[in-house]
């Protein structure tokens, strides 16, 4: 008996169940007799393969439309609709693949995109299937029949290593690891198969990654700890760290593009929506920084983590304020998200000299301390006196910041602005002291009073840096203005009276209230 290879094809024989209701003469050797005899095999084909009436209905009903308005064979072939071969699909080829071992623990949405792109063949006894060396683009499936793999012994002649029965798998190794064949695979009796390209599986595993993972766990389960398993596990790792950082950056590109259904899909098929990509920006850092609400609310729910800073120190939070999404802000702060600012007196000194206005305000308002200082313990009232800027500095006293916070070198907020001239600034904050000290009762005049009358410094009569002048200083009692410290010791040293007082540091002092007790200061000509 001679034997040859059968291929069931969908396309060749799902236009056949149309002839069924015909009753016109057929012309022999015509099309039509070809479509009533590929009918013939259809229907078997369906009895077979017990598919429902509902399948077989939408069959009948989409071929004879095409038949009845312009039948051709070509677009029989060429045109069935993809959701009636899905269902076939599930039909059929379901029951196989949720048993294959390679699948075990997979997720159902995985299978059914597995399923749907499946093609099936029939080998007869002797085929070989694939050759060890190559490196193919197929994975097999086995639903009928038995293989068996044929290794090179050390004899040099085939031996056969093992069997291959139903639910079993080959040729993973060469479409996930480009390994490949380690033996060559032949037929022992007539077999069905179901194949998938590597393309197809490749494109579902890149959707489904936690699949992908539970797919590589099956692979070496039962595998002895050898050399080339190590080898195997390396190359699955590094495999998978790569298909993770392809997918947090499609996750990311789908929160950035505010596209939820897609977000949506790709977390449900295992991503992790708090995996960040290379700046250490998580999908909640986009979705914040372009202020879609929607996205927002969806990451919440899956739980994300709200204060996870990126490489550039800026947390989901910072990024809505910083670009003006005060309702994406408020949802984060309702559900306990914070700034984390690093040195965050430093950070509004930036905010502060680079004049955005708007983001100061919003910086404040979200709960920023308008006197944190930075490393020189200057605020950001300190940089706005000294540079002059009107704006800044009232938006920063409106929100309570310090006109007396001293620097280390005894500088006042009030004393920059002296120094800067800005007439309208200088107005600004004398009027915010006046406030101030009338709101802070240690800073009333009794007190300063009874603090400088308690209160010494010693005044030298020689510039603090000029480590070559010995001269001994003065003490004083501290006055209350510092135009009566300028006069009494200018009178005891033998000095212009035309002359300033210097810290320690070489910082101008332009206030009494910037004099600690036992403090040194140093007087000098202004002309030095």
């Amino acid at each position: 008996m001679i034997f040859i290879m059968i291929y069931v094809s969908f396309d060749m024989v799902l236009g056949a169940y149309l002839i069924g209701n015909m009753t016109a003469l057929i012309v022999k050797g015509s099309k039509t007799e070809k479509f009533r005899d590929k009918m013939t095999d259809l229907i078997k084909y369906l009895n077979r393969n017990k598919l429902g009436k509902d399948i077989r209905n939408q069959i009948k009903g989409h071929l004879r439309l095409q038949f009845e308005s312009s039948y051709t064979e070509a677009a029989v072939l060429q045109d069935i609709p993809v959701s009636i071969r899905a269902k076939i699909s599930h039909k059929i080829y379901k029951p196989f693949i949720e048993k294959v071992s390679l699948f075990k623990g997979c997720s159902t949405e995985f299978i059914n995109q597995i399923v749907i792109k499946l093609h099936e063949e029939l080998f007869l006894p002797g085929e070989v299937i694939t050759e060890q060396g190559s490196v193919g683009d197929q994975l097999y499936f086995v639903c009928h029949g038995v293989l068996e793999l044929v290794g090179i012994g050390e004899d040099g002649l085939e031996e056969t290593i093992s069997l291959l029965h139903p639910h079993r798998s080959f040729g993973e190794l060469s479409i996930l690891c480009n390994i490949p064949q380690p033996y060559t695979v032949q037929v022992r009796e007539l077999c069905r198969l179901l194949r998938i390209d590597k393309q197809s599986f490749t494109n579902i595993l890149q959707i489904y990654c936690f699949d992908g993972r539970t797919i590589f766990a099956n692979l070496l389960e039962g595998k002895e700890s050898n050399f080339r398993i190590k080898q195997l596990e390396s190359d699955i790792a590094l495999y998978i760290g790569k298909q993770e950082a392809e997918l947090a950056l499609r996750v990311n590109n789908a929160a950035y593009q505010g596209d939820l259904y897609q977000l949506k899909n790709l977390i449900q098929a295992g991503a992790d929506p708090n995996k960040i990509d290379y700046d250490g920006r998580s999908p909640l850092h986009l979705a914040a920084s372009r202020g879609y609400e929607d996205i927002t609310n969806f990451l919440i729910q899956k739980g994300v983590d709200f204060n996870i800073s990126d490489k550039f120190g800026n947390t989901p939070l910072l990024e809505a304020i910083k670009n003006g999404h005060d309702r994406v802000a408020s949802l984060l702060v309702k559900e306990g998200a914070s700034l984390n600012i690093d040195n965050v007196g430093s950070y509004l000194c930036n905010v502060v000299i680079r004049g955005d206005s708007d983001f100061l305000k919003r910086l404040l308002a979200n709960g920023i301390d308008p006197n944190s200082k930075d490393y020189d313990h200057r605020t950001p009232l300190h940089v706005a006196a000294a540079e002059g800027l009107y704006l800044m500095a009232k938006i920063l006293i409106e929100a309570g910041a310090n006109v007396l916070s001293k620097d280390r070198w005894g500088h006042t907020p009030l004393a920059e602005g002296h120094m800067c001239g800005n007439k309208n600034l200088i107005v600004l904050l004398e009027g915010a002291k006046s406030v101030q000290l009338s709101k802070n009762p240690e800073y009333s005049q009794e007190v300063r009073d009874k603090k400088h009358a308690h209160g010494k410094c010693t005044v030298f009569p020689y510039h603090p840096w000029d480590s070559k002048d010995k001269r001994k200083g003065i003490v004083l009692w501290i006055p209350r203005t510092i135009e009566e410290l300028i006069k009494m010791a200018a009178e005891q040293l033998k000095c212009s009276a035309d002359s300033c007082i210097l810290s320690e540091d070489g910082g101008r002092i332009l206030d009494v209230n910037m004099i600690n007790d036992g403090q040194k200061l140093y007087l000098i000509c202004e002309t030095q």
